[in-house]
């Protein structure tokens, strides 16, 4: 399986501006620059997309390996806070944590923290990352 997206930009990497577009379109020439970047501004940036997409895998990973132990969410909420540092000179995401809520009838805290660091583990974002993933877990009513 391979996915595809497309950058392109215009400028400098201060005053410049560009886009990025996927196949789904759900990305169809949308802004991103050093102002949505590293300040402010309309668009979106690398790691914004990185977070979501981190968030979004690890939510289907570990829906995954609850339905393997016999177990459907109702809810899994996670929101993937990122973290990037100018390092030696140039950038690096250097922590990821995943901050996750679930409604998952049946389980019990601990194998519910179980199966989300197997999960947070094992989910193909995680593993591309060169960076420190955390993760809080909590189980809700």
């Amino acid at each position: 399986m391979k996915r595809t997206a497309s950058a392109v930009w215009h400028g400098t990497g201060k005053e410049g501006k560009g886009n990025l577009t996927t196949p789904s379109g759900v990305l169809n020439n949308t802004a991103y620059s050093f102002h949505t970047r590293f300040e402010q501004g309309t668009g979106t940036n690398p790691e914004e997309l990185i977070a979501a997409a981190h968030a979004g895998c690890f939510n289907m990973a570990l829906s995954f390996m609850l339905n393997g132990e016999g177990f459907t969410a109702d809810s899994l909420n996670t929101t993937a806070n990122l973290t990037m540092e100018n390092k030696d000179g140039g950038w690096s995401i250097t922590a990821i944590h995943l901050d996750l809520k679930g409604k998952v009838p049946n389980i019990d805290q601990a194998k519910f923290e179980e199966l989300a660091n197997k999960a947070k583990a094992g989910c193909p974002v995680s593993r591309v990352l060169n960076a420190n993933i955390t993760m809080t877990a909590k189980l809700e009513a």
